[in-house]
C-alpha cells in the first residue's frame, strides 16, 4: 500500500535562533511527515523539547564536534528501520549527514560543505560529493530507492542564480561543482523542482543577508530534492516555500507516494 507523504528540507542557520523567533509555527498548518534541517548549530540537549506542535514521533540529531557549527536533524512521523550518520563520508565530523531508511527507500538529509574558504576546503567539498555519490550508488545496486535533500551549496545552472556571470569564479557556481550535479543526474537522479516546474525562473532558496538581497530576490537555488529515477512516477509535487522566513535559506519540499 502506498501513501502520499510530504518531506520538507530547510537550512535553518541555527535551530535555536529560529525557535526563539517562533519560526516553526508555520508547520502547524502543513501535513509535513518528515522534516530535515541543516546547519542546526546545536547538540541534542540544546534543542527545545517543545519545538513542534504536535511533536514528531521520531528524532535523529547529528551535531558537529565543533560547538555551534553545522549539524543536521531529521524529524519524522514515519517509523524508520535504520539510521546512520555516515562518518566514512563526513570525515571532518561536522554532522553533515543523516541517512534514514524506510523499507526500500533511503532518505538522505545532507548539509554539503561550502568551498568558499580556500582551495583546501573546495577539495574537501569535491571529495565529499564523490564519496557521497559512491555511497548512494552502492545502495542502488542493492535495490534501494534514494531521496536526497538538503543544502547542496551549489547552483546547478545559470537559471538557478540571479547573477551567473558575476559568480562564475565563485565557489558555489564553479564549473567543477556544477559538473558534479551533472554527474549526479547522469547517474539516474532527478532534480525534482526542475522535473515538476521546468525552466521556471527567479526561483531561489538562499539570499545573502546583505544589500536587501531577499527583498530584491537576488538569490541562489542551492537547496534541492533529488530522487532516483525509479521514484519519478511517485513524485506528486516539488516546491519552494520562499514566503517562510527566519533563516537566510527558505524551506524546499516534495510530495511523493511511497
Amino acid at each position: 500500500m502506498t501513501q502520499s507523504i510530504e518531506i520538507i528540507s530547510w537550512n535553518v542557520n541555527g535551530i535555536r535562533a529560529v525557535a526563539s523567533k517562533g519560526g516553526f509555527a508555520w508547520l502547524e498548518r502543513r501535513s509535513c511527515d518528515i522534516l530535515c534541517l541543516q546547519e542546526i548549530k546545536a547538540t541534542e540537549e540544546q534543542i527545545p523539547n517543545d519545538l513542534f506542535t504536535p511533536p514528531f514521533l521520531e528524532t535523529a540529531i547529528n551535531p558537529a564536534e565543533r560547538k555551534g557549527y553545522s549539524g543536521t536533524a531529521t524529524f519524522s512521523n514515519l517509523a524508520s528501520e535504520y539510521t546512520s550518520t555516515c562518518q566514512e563520508i563526513d570525515t571532518h565530523h561536522e554532522g553533515r549527514i543523516i541517512e534514514t531508511r524506510y523499507g526500500d527507500v533511503v532518505l538522505f538529509n545532507v548539509y554539503f560543505p561550502n568551498g568558499q574558504k580556500d582551495d583546501a576546503r573546495l577539495s574537501h567539498k569535491m571529495k565529499f560529493y564523490d564519496d557521497f555519490l559512491e555511497h548512494c550508488q552502492k545502495l542502488r545496486e542493492e535495490g534501494k530507492s534514494i531521496i536526497i535533500c538538503g543544502d547542496v551549496n551549489t547552483a546547478h545552472r545559470e537559471i538557478d542564480l540571479k547573477n551567473p556571470k558575476a559568480n562564475e569564479k565563485t565557489s558555489g557556481f564553479l564549473p567543477i561543482e556544477r559538473a558534479w550535479i551533472d554527474k549526479l543526474l547522469s547517474c539516474g537522479y532527478i532534480d525534482t523542482f526542475r522535473y515538476v516546474h521546468g525552466d521556471l525562473s527567479d526561483q531561489y532558496s538562499w539570499w545573502s543577508y546583505r544589500f536587501s538581497a531577499r527583498a530584491k530576490n537576488v538569490g541562489w537555488r542551492i537547496d534541492y530534492f533529488f530522487i532516483s529515477e525509479d521514484l519519478a512516477q511517485n513524485l506528486e509535487d516539488a516546491f519552494i516555500l520562499n514566503e517562510i522566513e527566519g533563516s537566510d535559506h527558505c524551506p524546499v519540499g516534495i510530495r511523493i507516494a511511497l
